[in-house]
């Protein structure tokens, strides 16, 4: 019986710590930021990436599932994610952004290319931050780490303080 109560304690304190609260990341389409925006104004973060892309899986993977990078944006920014070749048309302040082919089976998304190109070219990954103003604050193109990114965060935060 003592072996029983003895194991049943230890599995329970078991259980109970190896079950890590891991926060979620929480991404919004467009038009739900155009609506939160209007009671709730934050800058927004838009990550630009491609399914093809090994450095954007990369982030994904690493930098967006870090616990600090994902406090920082759920509690100071809307995050988006958005498909550089995303076929569906997106509206955003009023314009509807659509699909561009650019030859067989490639193009790229209107809106992808206004928020991703520096100096007439777009990198996969980039990562857009517009200020409450919807002005494009940053374009940071390539992989960026969860340090870093945290960094970057931290700066805009100061930034856009009043």
């Amino acid at each position: 019986m003592k072996n029983f109560v003895f194991i049943f304690i230890f599995m329970g304190w078991f259980s109970i710590f190896s079950q890590s609260v891991k926060s979620e990341l929480s991404i919004f389409t467009f038009t739900e930021v155009e609506k939160l925006k209007q009671q709730n104004p934050k800058p927004i973060v838009i990550f630009i990436y491609t399914d093809w892309c090994k450095f954007c899986s990369g982030m994904k993977k690493n930098t967006f599932k870090n616990e600090k990078v994902i406090r920082l944006l759920n509690d100071h920014f809307y995050f988006i994610k958005l498909n550089g070749e995303e076929k569906e048309d997106i509206s955003f302040l009023g314009k509807t952004f659509n699909y561009m082919p650019k030859g067989t089976n490639t193009g790229v998304h209107e809106l992808a290319s206004e928020l991703a190109s520096i100096k007439g070219r777009i990198t996969y990954p980039t990562t857009a931050i517009l200020n409450s103003k919807l002005e494009i604050e940053a374009q940071l193109n390539g992989y960026i780490n969860s340090s870093k990114m945290n960094m970057i965060l931290l700066e805009m935060i100061k930034l856009n303080e009043i």
